[in-house]
């Protein structure tokens, strides 16, 4: 039998993508309409966005393992959370998880190095690009990271924050995107990390300058290959 997934969530966006990934594509491992039994636990994205607002990272760390006990109760193996920014406190949540976790950070940096990518452009909230989460774990892989500049970082935050995070999608804020990844290009990245949960559902491969590298699906096939128990090949 597969193992039981526990999903901590952040933004309903990501989360709903990531959980939907999961179900859409084990059948790929597991035969027709089959996917490993998951879980899901969402506590309300206002408690994260205060703590996140006053830097209170004992606090994302602390709700964190509220989901992390709630879903190991019902029985998930593992865990994953399909939200980039609070993974700056998964340091801090690992040693009171009940349950191993995925780390997004490192999921992706593995298929950038598998697929020999050596520079990197990041796009993310202004939490999740000021952090090292991302420059840390591409290091360990030998891949640079290259940030957006403040400017940028504004406006992608406010796209993310005011627009994806409710499902609101609009057609200059994929323009903003695509400049940004065509500067990126410019300053010699040979992909771009869509580095928030819901950047993949307004830029993907057909629309980006550059070869993107969805954390949200790659979270997702990762989840299932360990559910699964299928070695990365």
């Amino acid at each position: 039998m597969p193992d039981h997934i526990g999903i901590v969530a952040c933004s309903a966006e990501g989360a709903a993508l990531c959980y939907r990934t999961i179900c859409a594509e084990g059948a790929q491992l597991l035969g027709p309409h089959a996917h490993p039994e998951v879980t899901m636990h969402t506590r309300s994205l206002a408690e994260y966005v205060r703590c996140l607002e006053r830097g209170d990272w004992d606090g994302v760390a602390a709700l964190m393992v509220a989901s992390a006990h709630k879903l190991a109760a019902v029985g998930a193996d593992f865990l994953i959370c399909p939200d980039n920014t609070i993974h700056q406190a998964l340091p801090r949540v690992l040693p009171r998880s009940p349950r191993p976790w995925l780390h997004i950070a490192e999921v992706v940096a593995a298929d950038a190095a598998r697929r020999r990518f050596r520079r990197l452009g990041l796009t993310a909230t202004r939490w999740a690009v000021e952090a090292d989460t991302y420059p840390a774990a591409l290091a360990a892989r030998g891949i640079e990271c290259v940030r957006p500049s403040p400017a940028e970082r504004d406006e992608i935050d406010r796209v993310i924050m005011e627009e994806l995070v409710y499902g609101v999608f609009k057609a200059e804020s994929v323009a903003l995107f695509q400049a940004v990844i065509a500067r990126m290009k410019e300053a010699g990245c040979d992909a771009v990390v869509l580095g928030c949960t819901e950047i993949p559902l307004i830029i993907d491969d057909s629309s980006s300058p550059l070869p993107t590298l969805d954390s949200t699906r790659l979270l997702a096939r990762a989840a299932l290959r360990r559910a699964a128990h299928v070695a990365v090949a």
